[in-house]
């Protein structure tokens, strides 16, 4: 943390952002040494900013720290380490830097990646320690309490990564302590437990003037995540699945949020919440109880919602609308798998769809290299593949993948290793479109909000802790809210815990959770479950169970004496 707060957060030039919360983020670089004009709203806006911009100027230029600008964002570096080496998706472009030990589980303390992310933590940290030293007593509670909480965000992904943090809550010159274990998730507890009634009530937020700031609703549900949680961070030594049922029912019994269910313009309720009119949306904006902002004109990056949905798309894949796919994220199978149990679909014998895929092309005179949209939606519609297809062979609106052959013909999975794009499904959750059909800012920069934290993850929760708790009955009930809302067809008539992780696949793939739920459930480095290139083998491995945590960056303990390695590291 010492030389991110020289690099970035010390007394010298702290750009602040100007904004209005029904505003987006509107940036304008103050440095509150030399300008007196600065209002604290501007402060206050630079904190909410650290979840969703990279530096000053975005989308490039002027970063908050000193690395490749387009791979420090808060968001894409807690993505990273918690979905590319899960049973969930690849990373095509196995070249890039620090992309294969990730994908492989074999990261060491000198991974790029994991520095990334811990640097990103502890400079958001010392952003909001500033903050909230100087601006207790001065602002109103409520508002101070908005940063403590994001703080508690920052300190709660230290502890699920890492299960230690570099420890400060002042703003000086000091070396941060470490707190670990057992220690960071009480003060974590306590700390929610004392600013909650400080903020304003559940869903008081929920709204199109202040949608993106958080309120109680936001603290009780990270309150949730933690408890659920609470067997992995203390090592068995605090069971608070009681706790993370009773946050859940106080915000459900809140009655200020439910789920997007109704279908708007062709799109389902479950679409809708990841579309580029999320935040203005009723429908979607009443299930998402805390977002990242995203605006392709005033918050310009190359992580969060960009990368979600430019990463996921070729050109020529249908109704992508955008001008830059990056074309390097892309399902594994067993992801497919959690929807279509039998994996058949039309890729799955990649000889036999090439030859199909010939034929067509050369039955009706079509160049591969140039075929329109509509071209590919005819192909598709005959070849098979589609959306609409996938969905319905699945049976659940969440099934949100393609496997046509815009760019080409996909595998089911990549063979001996991981080649390219088209070595899997591909991934069509998020997408820069409006339900209304309206223009979107850009077409290379996203719109699109990341719902943080959402009711459905409420409900799962609640459904889990339930189910550990003995209540299944109950549990099952609430797992039956999810699916029915998917309108899925093998609706769940009994439970078990597998059942339950299998859930959790299928509503929040590809938000940047996975790993944190398959250690909780003891198979992220078992041998008991594997998936594709688990471990850097085609048919997956187990790996050593130290890799549940990220080690702490080699670098960072080199400058602090009061930091020490994980285990095995």
């Amino acid at each position: 943390m010492k030389h991110i707060i020289l690099k970035s957060a010390a007394l010298a030039l702290i750009s602040m952002a100007v904004v209005s919360c029904a505003d987006d983020l509107n940036i304008s670089p103050i440095d509150p040494q030399t300008s007196p004009s600065y209002k604290v709203e501007e402060l206050l806006a630079k904190q909410y900013g650290t979840l969703g911009l990279t530096g000053q100027k975005g989308p490039d230029g002027n970063p908050d720290m000193g690395t490749d600008e387009g791979e420090s964002g808060f968001y894409r570096t807690v993505f990273n380490l918690n979905e590319l080496n899960s049973d969930e998706v690849l990373w095509a472009w196995q070249d890039n830097q620090d992309i294969m030990p990730i994908t492989n589980m074999a990261w060491t303390s000198a991974s790029p990646r994991v520095n990334w992310c811990y640097q990103r933590l502890a400079y958001d940290i010392t952003l909001h320690n500033q903050f909230i030293s100087e601006q207790t007593g001065k602002l109103p509670d409520d508002e101070v309490a908005e940063v403590r909480f994001l703080r508690c965000l920052n300190y709660y992904h230290f502890l699920d990564l890492f299960h230690k943090a570099p420890f400060k809550v002042e703003f000086n010159g000091d070396l941060p302590t470490e707190k670990s274990g057992v220690d960071l998730y009480k003060w974590i507890d306590e700390e929610l437990t004392a600013i909650e009634p400080l903020m304003k009530n559940v869903g008081a937020y929920c709204n199109a003037k202040n949608f993106g700031r958080a309120d109680r609703g936001a603290a009780f549900a990270l309150h949730a995540r933690l408890a659920l949680n609470a067997m992995v961070y203390t090592d068995g030594q605090i069971n608070d699945y009681k706790k993370a049922k009773d946050y859940c029912d106080s915000i459900l019994n809140s009655h200020a949020y439910d789920l997007c269910r109704a279908e708007k313009n062709g799109y389902t309720g479950y679409q809708q919440l990841f579309m580029a009119d999320n935040d203005e949306n009723p429908e979607a904006m009443q299930e998402i109880i805390f977002p990242i902002r995203q605006d392709g004109l005033k918050t310009r990056n190359h992580g969060a919602t960009t990368m979600l949905i430019n990463g996921t798309r070729c050109g020529g894949m249908p109704y992508f609308y955008q001008n830059n796919p990056w074309q390097c994220v892309f399902a594994r199978k067993n992801l497919v798998g959690k929807f279509i149990p039998t994996l058949d679909l039309p890729n799955a014998d990649n000889k036999a769809c090439t030859d199909a895929y010939k034929k067509y092309l050369s039955d009706n005179q079509l160049d591969a290299g140039s075929l329109s949209e509509a071209d590919i939606i005819a192909m598709d519609q005959v070849l098979g593949g589609s959306t609409a297809e996938l969905v319905s062979k699945a049976g659940d609106d969440r099934a949100l993948f393609y496997a046509g052959y815009a760019g080409g013909v996909r595998r089911l999975e990549p063979d001996k290793s991981i080649k390219n794009f088209f070595d899997g499904v591909s991934i069509v959750k998020w997408s820069n479109v409006r339900t209304d059909g309206g223009q979107v800012h850009d077409q290379n920069f996203c719109d699109t909000d990341v719902p943080l934290f959402r009711l459905a993850e409420i409900y799962l929760t609640r459904a889990e802790a339930n189910y550990r708790l003995g209540y299944k009955d109950a549990a099952l009930a609430d797992i039956k809210v999810l699916q029915q809302r998917a309108h899925r067809t093998n609706v769940a008539k009994s439970l078990s815990l597998n059942d339950i992780l299998d859930e959790w696949c299928r509503e929040f793939y590809l938000e940047g959770r996975r790993r944190s739920d398959l250690v909780r459930f003891g198979l992220y480095t078992s041998s008991q479950y594997l998936w594709s290139f688990k471990g850097g083998q085609p048919n997956g491995v187990g790996v050593d169970s130290h890799y549940n945590i990220y080690p702490i960056p080699a670098n960072e303990i080199s400058g602090n004496p009061n930091l020490h390695q994980n285990p095995n590291y």
